[in-house]
């Protein structure tokens, strides 16, 4: 079988393969990218035939920056993958957490273990493009007193220790990944959600009608988040994910909201993905 390339978001051993993997369950080339944007454009390209994007986490809410990516590209969210989050610090073998003086890794993996970090005062901490990227760079120069927050499966890719085992402050900690592709033909058979993008006229009473274009029909949204639209000060996008019992349940609603807002983008129509332990 010839294995499906994937863009991800960081390197070996990095959360975005574990959901790459989870997702497609089958054997994956992986077209590595330091950043989200490279990883759209990776797709969108055809360097990749899909790209597996994180987009919110259940301990430190949403990367906005995702949600104008994907509105602004040509791509479709074509499914998801709930995937259960254990951070480590990780490091050169030998050392203890009295040892660490430097902490590298993703913004969202060190705010994912805030507590951890604020019980050891005395570390620096600095952010980098990538967890994995973090641990590799460690490994390869034999780095002490440098820790990356990482992955158990990118200590082992890269040979390194764990020196401190479940620090995200809640073990309650999921991941939400979409998955991206340049989808041209559509099968709804099975599709019990949609996200998507509208912009709305700033006057009163406005997004509570958007909203209720929605509820009307049954359609329950999961979630509501606002972005600014550039150059447009005060002006906002909405980004909502919404459930549905039927397909054309939803496309009422698409309709009615059709009337209301000033522009609206379906960005994917796919199954809610499962969250495993």
């Amino acid at each position: 079988m010839q294995p499906i390339k994937v863009a991800i978001q960081g390197f070996k051993g990095a959360f975005h393969q574990d959901a790459a993997e989870l997702y497609f369950n089958t054997p994956l080339e992986l077209v590595e990218c330091l950043t989200f944007k490279e990883l759209v454009n990776s797709v969108t390209e055809g360097r990749a035939e899909k790209g597996v994007m994180a987009i919110e986490n259940s301990l430190v809410g949403s990367i906005l920056q995702n949600y104008t990516l994907i509105r602004e590209s040509d791509l479709t969210i074509e499914g998801e993958v709930f995937l259960r989050i254990s951070q480590h610090l990780i490091g050169i073998s030998g050392q203890r957490v009295e040892d660490i003086k430097e902490i590298h890794s993703h913004p969202m993996a060190i705010a994912q273990c805030d507590d951890f970090i604020q019980s050891i005062p005395h570390v620096k901490v600095f952010a980098t493009h990538d967890t994995a990227l973090s641990a590799r760079d460690i490994a390869l120069n034999q780095i002490k007193g440098v820790a990356a927050i990482a992955s158990e499966r990118a200590a082992r890719e890269y040979g390194l220790e764990v020196i401190a085992s479940s620090i995200e402050s809640n073990h309650n900690n999921y991941t939400r990944f979409v998955v991206l592709g340049k989808t041209t033909k559509h099968s709804y058979s099975s599709a019990n959600k949609a996200s998507v993008a509208f912009s709305l006229a700033h006057k009163v009473g406005s997004l509570q009608a958007a909203l209720q274009s929605f509820s009307r029909y049954g359609v329950n949204l999961t979630m509501l988040q606002s972005l600014p639209q550039v150059g447009n000060p005060w002006e906002y996008y909405f980004h909502t994910d919404a459930v549905f019992r039927h397909i054309d349940d939803f496309g009422l609603a698409l309709d009615s909201l059709k009337t209301i807002a000033n522009e609206v983008k379906v960005l994917g129509i796919y199954t809610t993905g499962i969250k495993t332990n």
